[in-house]
């Protein structure tokens, strides 16, 4: 069944956009507080990017998988064992990490953990275009 993928494009899309726009200038040109607005930037569209793939993921099992698969995960990290098992991605590991960066943000965070962070959203940019151009392909 066709999904609507709009939110999950737009939020892949901000994300690259974001980095794209760092890796053009990058961080070491700006001052302090720049640089803390920028990174701040490019982990917010991480947390975004993030919760729609995990969402879109949950989502496109739901209406597609078989039931005994589509209602057994009960945790993501179950989530992106079944969606690599059904083709959705490669690798679940990734995503484990991506999940753990993901919920550092929800706490509060010194420099070295927003560092951290930055650097799985670069990691995490292919994983989801990869998850993306699958669920486009799965659900036409």
């Amino acid at each position: 069944m066709a999904i609507d993928l709009t939110s999950l494009k737009k939020a892949v899309g901000a994300l690259d956009r974001a980095l794209s726009a760092l890796e053009k200038s990058p961080l070491d040109g700006f001052d302090e507080h720049i640089r803390e607005t920028l990174k701040a930037g490019v982990i917010q569209n991480f947390e975004v990017a993030y919760e729609q793939s995990w969402k879109y993921t949950q989502r496109w099992m739901r209406e597609n998988a078989v039931p005994e698969e589509a209602e057994h995960p009960r945790t993501r990290k179950d989530l992106f064992r079944a969606a690599a098992r059904l083709g959705l991605i490669a690798d679940p590991e990734p995503w484990f990490t991506f999940g753990d960066a993901r919920n550092m943000t929800s706490h509060a965070y010194d420099e070295s953990q927003a560092d951290y962070v930055y650097t799985i959203a670069q990691q995490f940019l292919p994983h989801a275009r990869e998850l993306l151009d699958r669920l486009e392909k799965a659900s036409d």
